[in-house]
């Protein structure tokens, strides 16, 4: 067994102390810490937060480990018993790494858990020590990971029968809410860190929605004893990442249903869109996954084409869901997926770059983007969404409605998930091609090319109507109906002290051939002072207008001329159009 203890040592200065014991040790033995955590497909280098790493024998005597890459120590010597203790510098307030301070302290195993190469599938065991500051004695502890010493919610020891399974379980420390509803029989944990003003008790009737539907989904296949939403709440913030019995997420406050809320907000859809997305995960990329994926080799990226099926299809599921189960009205749910339309309408980028492509590169474009993404790239979440709508609006329609895309997510986890072999590119056809009774190359065609998928005619069949139309406004994401904005400048900017900054500039765009770039502060316009209104300075001019621009670039001065266009057709509005055909797929 290997065994480790963390201690949150220095909350001020945000500092976790890890020691790993292991006894029979030989000379040549590795230790190594992962790049990068699954789920989150990018190299983020965790070995950067190790300080002071130290060696010693069962007698205490030190032992010399040598360095042989940024991530990789090599123990120089035979030893009965070693004990190798380092601290992590925990200051990401993200779900991917560490974070410790005085407020709460949050971990996943993979920034702060060295590996024994060859060991990996060995038992791991780990105890978590409270804090001893006084100040923090009213701490809490929450993690999925099984429990061998302590009552739950408390400091104590756990276990994992393999690394894998060790770095799989986040855990969260702090004077955090807690609160316990059943899903299907199995209790669910909601945890809340943070200043927050959450109506427990509404938020835990529609989680317990979601989770039962996706449950249901699956056949109710027990694949964990219990569930935890580890929820840090900010006063601005968004994010998820899955774990086998977990999720990590971070919410805005505002996100959250107050006592007394009657309606859904778009914060609240929103947040509940996310818990559906990352408990979907349990199924669609913790257990049915990618080949490539089986297992995951942490220390150098893993590469698949698949991320439009595994990340995509969740995508297309979460707010789906989140109607299915009566959390939010049809009509809010139309006006979510007209909001993942227009994010990819919005950016040429899904003119350059097909889904798989998109999938295969997410380490060094999806997840590196910078001011040219729209113009370069798509994503496999958005487009992937609208091909799975796709893939389930076709499946019905050549089925009768006998069929659907569930059946391919059931197919799934019997022939992969449950037995747990990796999927290969052409398993989601292959299921597909079995309901339909056909070859599905023309379906399928989607994933390699770079033109809109065909979802409207589909949608119309189905009794929605599709409407493409100019946006409102930089605040218009997607729904709703044209108010009258009519210029498109087709540049993203915020407000700066003095005009506007520019973030990034849209090919082929007015602002594009008037010669902005990002990183420029646009000053004034038609030889007037750029304000905060810059929306409604645009709304002045008609379109064949030739307007000056002055803006500064670094700390030079330049000029040039806007030709102001007529606003792009780039949002998309979803409307219920027949009820009784609408049936057939949102019953």
């Amino acid at each position: 067994m290997i065994h480790y203890q963390i201690t949150p040592s220095d909350p001020k200065a945000h500092l976790f102390f890890v020691k790993m014991t292991l006894d029979s040790v030989k000379k040549g033995q590795t230790f190594w810490l992962p790049s990068w955590l699954p789920g989150s497909y990018m190299v983020r280098d965790f070995c950067r937060n190790i300080i002071g790493i130290n060696c010693v024998d069962a007698h205490n005597q030190q032992i010399v480990m040598t360095q042989t890459d940024k991530q990789t120590w090599i123990i120089d010597q035979d030893a009965e018993r070693i004990t190798l203790s380092y601290q992590v510098y925990a200051w990401d307030l993200s779900v991917r790494s560490a974070h410790l301070d005085s407020t709460h302290g949050f971990f996943n195993g993979s920034s702060v858990f060295l590996a024994a190469k060859g060991l990996e599938h060995s038992e791991h065991s780990v105890t978590i020590n409270k804090p001893t500051d006084a100040s923090l004695e009213n701490w809490r502890l929450a993690t999925a990971m099984t429990r061998t010493l302590g009552q739950h919610f408390e400091f104590g020891s756990f276990s994992a029968e393999s690394y894998d399974e060790l770095i799989d379980h986040p855990v969260e420390m702090g004077d955090f809410t807690s609160h316990t509803f059943e899903a299907n029989g199995i209790p669910h944990d909601i945890v809340l860190t943070g200043r927050h003003y959450c109506d427990l008790d509404r938020l835990s009737a529609d989680l317990k929605k979601i989770c039962e539907y996706q449950l249901n989904l699956f056949n109710n296949d027990k694949i964990f004893d219990r569930y935890l939403f580890l929820t840090t709440v900010l006063g601005n913030g968004f994010g998820g990442l899955e774990h086998r019995a977990s999720t990590a997420l971070v919410c805005s406050r505002s996100d959250l249903p107050t006592v007394g809320m009657q309606d859904m907000t778009k914060g609240y859809q929103t947040y509940l869109s996310l818990c559906s997305h990352e408990y979907f995960h349990n199924w669609n990329v913790k257990r049915i996954k990618p080949k490539e994926f089986t297992p995951y080799q942490l220390k150098q990226e893993s590469y698949t084409k698949q991320l439009w099926a595994y990340e995509g299809i969740t995508s297309y599921y979460d707010d789906l869901i989140t109607y299915l189960s009566g959390t939010v009205t049809k009509d809010n749910y139309l006006k979510a997926l007209s909001k993942t339309f227009t994010r990819v309408y919005r950016g040429s980028g899904r003119f350059k770059q097909t889904l798989r492509d998109s999938s295969f590169n997410a380490w060094t474009k999806f997840y590196k983007q910078d001011e040219n993404a729209a113009n370069a790239i798509v994503s496999y979440y958005t487009k992937g969404a609208i091909f799975a709508l796709y893939l389930d609006l076709t499946i019905r329609k050549e089925t009768a409605n006998q069929h659907s895309i569930n059946d391919v997510m059931q197919a799934l986890w019997e022939d992969f998930g449950s037995k747990g072999i990796g999927t290969l590119e052409n398993s989601h056809q292959q299921i597909v091609e079995k309901l339909l009774e056909r070859n599905c190359d023309d379906i399928f065609a989607y994933l390699d090319k770079t033109d809109d998928i065909p979802v409207e005619p589909l949608l119309k069949e189905f009794g929605v109507q599709f409407e493409l139309r100019s946006n409102n406004g930089s605040s218009d994401t997607g729904g709703g109906k044209i108010t009258g904005n009519t210029i498109d400048f087709g540049a993203k900017y915020k407000t700066a002290d003095f005009g506007i900054s520019i973030l990034a500039v849209l090919a082929n765009s007015a602002a594009h051939k008037a010669g902005l770039s990002a990183g420029d502060k646009l000053i004034a316009i038609d030889n007037l002072q750029t304000t905060s209104d810059f929306e409604k300075q645009l709304q002045l001019f008609t379109v064949g207008q030739s307007i000056p621009l002055h803006w500064f670039r670094r700390d030079e001065l330049m000029t040039g001329k806007l030709e102001i266009k007529a606003a792009s057709l780039d949002t998309v509005s979803l409307h219920l159009a027949d009820e009784t055909l609408n049936k057939n797929w949102l019953n």
